[in-house]
């Protein structure tokens, strides 16, 4: 295990976020870069490939990082792009202003990941709210990776029932060479 950074929790425990070096491999090779900052996987396909990781929300310099939740699945991604790029953010958008109880489940989804997030580490700077917010969504992957990662969240659950739930039946990418 690559051991990254421990952080502290609410309650004083410490909160390891790790990493195998075969899991920054798959994770560097699905999304075409390495990393920057500590990180764990969040969630697993059925073939053991991460699809989700778990990244501290400080970089090792203390510049806040933007996404505590990160989706890493190539074909999920590609998915939720088509989406994205459909128009289907503008239409979320559009339901949360006359959809009270979307709004209200959406924020009780936000409110647990900020909860999350500040478990590993209080943000002093007034961010905006993961994936937009209640009032708006600015980002499916960002929803979709909550709902992977500690569901429910309903714009992420309602994205993954229009995506369709990837059924490989290879891996997506390779191991590293002996």
């Amino acid at each position: 295990m690559t051991s990254s950074v421990i952080a502290t929790s609410a309650s004083g425990r410490p909160v390891p976020l790790t990493h195998s070096a075969l899991d920054s491999h798959h994770v560097e090779s699905q999304l075409g870069r390495p990393l920057r900052g500590s990180w764990t996987v969040a969630r697993r396909c059925h073939l053991g490939f991460p699809m989700v990781i778990e990244n501290h929300p400080l970089l090792d310099d203390g510049t806040p990082f933007p996404t505590l939740y990160w989706l890493t699945c190539p074909i999920l991604l590609k998915r939720v792009s088509r989406l994205e790029a459909g128009g289907e953010m503008a239409r979320l958008n559009g339901r949360l202003d006359t959809d009270a109880s979307l709004r209200t489940r959406l924020e009780g989804s936000i409110q647990r990941l900020i909860s999350r997030r500040d478990a590993l580490a209080v943000l002093e700077s007034q961010m905006a709210p993961p994936g937009g917010g209640p009032d708006k969504v600015k980002c499916l992957h960002a929803h979709v990776a909550q709902e992977l990662a500690d569901a429910p969240n309903p714009v992420g659950g309602w994205a993954l029932s229009q995506t369709g739930w990837p059924d490989c039946i290879a891996g997506c990418v390779q191991d590293p060479a002996p």
